[in-house]
């Protein structure tokens, strides 16, 4: 046969209880400190990800392109008008 002790039940609630309190308490400092990092981020203007690597895919384009400049711009060996010896006007 079981009995029941007052005492415990009380005990029993007032833990329940007080778990329960510590739990929201967690939550809503969590929620203060997002909110808090996200204001922080907001004054810093800070770049979003999806941003970054759209920038990113852009600087790579770019250097190619320079590259490709830079490669169509230097003389090709053999094709250089420095290495023919200019003509005399005597001919």
């Amino acid at each position: 046969m079981q009995t029941r002790n007052p005492i415990l039940d009380e005990f029993a609630k007032l833990t329940t209880g007080a778990m329960g309190l510590a739990q929201a308490a967690g939550e809503e400092a969590k929620t203060a400190f997002r909110a808090q990092a996200d204001r922080f981020a907001a004054e810093m203007d800070l770049v979003r990800r999806d941003e970054l690597d759209a920038l990113k895919a852009e600087v790579a384009a770019l250097r190619a392109e320079v590259a490709t400049l830079k490669a169509a711009k230097t003389p090709r060996k053999g094709t250089s008008t420095a290495a023919v010896p200019p003509q005399d006007a005597a001919g």
